[in-house]
């Protein structure tokens, strides 16, 4: 890949992240389940790090998950 492909890759990467956090800061949530997503952003943003293209897809399917409303319960 070149730096240019590269470089846009990580910045979609980083739009979406950005946007993601949002999601879960936004979400009427307990703090325990909020924490419980924001360590799986935290994965994933380190994972962008090494792998963006596999970044992309774990935050896709985090995206889908949130979009259907399937957040884990507190406590898990």
């Amino acid at each position: 890949m070149d730096n240019d492909g590269q470089l846009e890759l990580y910045t979609a990467v980083a739009v979406q992240l950005k946007e993601a956090h949002a999601r879960v800061r936004a979400l009427q949530v307990p703090e325990g389940v909020r924490m419980a997503l924001t360590r799986k952003l935290l994965v994933i943003t380190a994972a962008a790090k090494h792998d963006p293209a596999e970044a992309t897809r774990r935050l896709e399917r985090f995206m889908t998950a949130l979009d259907e409303e399937r957040i884990p319960e507190e406590g898990l």
